[in-house]
């Protein structure tokens, strides 16, 4: 069974060097497949670990576990300047995805807009097809969840919950948002486990990571921002990018976030213990 003290001594084995399957199924007395199970567990649900596997398809296959160190996602200067926007950023307008999909190749991206005044009709179109093509595992930034409470959404959920479809979510859980992450959490009680994880922090994404195949990214213009006639429209505009290393990266983006962002359940106790004072 893996449990909270069996990924620790994993990920402490790990962290020292990297490792073969072979190597944590005899650190651990158990079998290959085991080994294999719980290192597939902990990449999905924490993101602490990676694998590769090496002269994969034949009989001298070797798969390797490393750690997935947060000081080491960026892979170029360039990236790491866009972390550390992304990390000092709290609202949606302090970062524009647009300076992410501007350094991706063109053949692995594609991006459409829409002049929109019912938001609500716009997010049900990105998210419906998008969510139902998870295969694995969804990892989301967003604002506060208030597209959980589009038509049909919880119902699209729950129904990936039942698939065994691991959704993290990083969000901002206060006091003005705090229905809409009750909603969702209550979705773990309606199929029986925890296959929803949500946690509070603070960020300017609002993303959708679905499996290792696709990031999409939804930025909002509203003309009220702008000079009189410089934006006559509300605007959405959806990045989508394809590209394998830069969605690794955005998915390390993710973890690193995660990694240290608070419990929702454990936000939404403190938020109850405040107590409210009727004033005549």
């Amino acid at each position: 069974m893996l449990d909270t003290k069996t990924i620790k001594k994993i990920n402490d084995f790990v962290y020292v060097k990297p490792r073969t399957i072979q190597e944590i199924a005899v650190f651990l007395k158990k079998n290959w497949r085991t080994a294999d199970r719980y290192v597939n567990q902990i990449a999905e649900e924490t993101g602490s670990l990676s694998t590769r596997t090496f002269r994969e398809g034949t009989r001298g296959a070797l798969k390797v576990v490393y750690w997935n160190n947060i000081e080491k996602i960026h892979s170029s200067e360039l990236q790491e300047k866009l972390f550390k926007k992304i990390e000092g950023g709290r609202e949606k307008t302090d970062f524009s995805p647009f300076d992410i999909y501007q350094y991706v190749d063109e053949s692995r991206r594609s991006a459409f807009l829409e002049e929109q005044e019912d938001e609500a009709k716009v997010v049900k179109q990105d998210l419906n097809g998008l969510f139902k093509s998870a295969q694995k595992q969804i990892l989301i930034f967003s604002g506060n969840l208030s597209w959980a409470n589009l038509t049909g959404m919880t119902d699209i959920l729950e129904e990936l919950a039942k698939q065994n479809i691991l959704i993290k979510i990083l969000t901002r859980v206060d006091l003005s948002g705090l229905k809409n992450t009750k909603r969702v959490l209550a979705l773990n009680e309606r199929v029986g486990k925890e296959a929803i994880e949500i946690r509070h922090c603070e960020q300017p994404l609002r993303a959708f990571i679905i499996d290792n195949k696709i990031a999409r990214f939804k930025e909002i213009k509203n003309p009220e921002d702008y000079k009189k006639e410089e934006l006559k429209k509300r605007t959405f505009i959806f990045y989508e990018i394809f590209d394998e290393e830069w969605i690794e990266w955005l998915q390390k983006v993710f973890w690193a976030l995660f990694r240290t962002a608070i419990s929702a359940r454990k936000r939404i106790t403190d938020l109850n213990s405040i107590q409210k004072i009727n004033i005549l």
